[in-house]
């Protein structure tokens, strides 16, 4: 029987907890990210998170880099197809860990996650809101189906990842 749910990849005190809306295929997979065309991993490296590009089945060494993933979708899917997001769920996650970040990959996560807080639906970018003390970031999603010429004004949605990284590596500066 596949798995049906990705365990969390936590630490405390992480910069970055990456949160996606991983659905039981992705669980069947047996690590985040892994599915063909997913450049979360590529993107992960380029953006400067990781000194060099980790394998989906390294997903369990992120901790040591400082990053975490877990994901809004942790229940099955609803008879209709529709992921059951567990925002509050998410929200204790982040409240016991206490990441620096938390960063939606993907604009359907970061909106799902808004709603079910009561706050503005976000675009790409910092938020101006918070999760559990943990500043809020969104991402362009890294899978394959969402290649296209123009990420709201930037070339590439590695520039995303990267524009995080930085505020990552300042807010680490400021705390030295």
């Amino acid at each position: 029987m596949p798995r049906q749910e990705l365990p969390d990849i936590l630490a405390c005190h992480l910069s970055v907890l990456f949160c996606g809306t991983a659905v039981p295929c992705a669980a069947a997979r047996g690590h985040y990210h892994a599915g063909p065309g997913d450049d979360f991993w590529r993107f992960l490296h380029e953006a400067g998170f990781t000194p060099r590009r980790l394998a989906p089945s390294d997903d369990a060494m992120l901790a040591t880099h400082g990053h975490g993933l877990t994901d809004l979708a942790k229940r099955p899917l609803s008879p209709g197809g529709v992921p059951g997001y567990d925002v509050a769920r998410l929200v204790r996650t982040v409240e016991a860990c206490q990441p620096r970040w938390l960063a939606f990959t993907s604009k359907t996560a970061g909106q799902a996650a808004a709603r079910g807080l009561g706050h503005p639906v976000p675009g790409l970018g910092p938020a101006d809101w918070q999760v559990g003390g943990a500043d809020v970031y969104v991402l362009p999603s890294p899978s394959g189906a969402n290649r296209r010429r123009d990420y709201d004004g930037r070339p590439s949605r590695v520039d995303w990842w990267s524009e995080l990284c930085r505020l990552v590596q300042e807010a680490d500066l400021r705390t030295a």
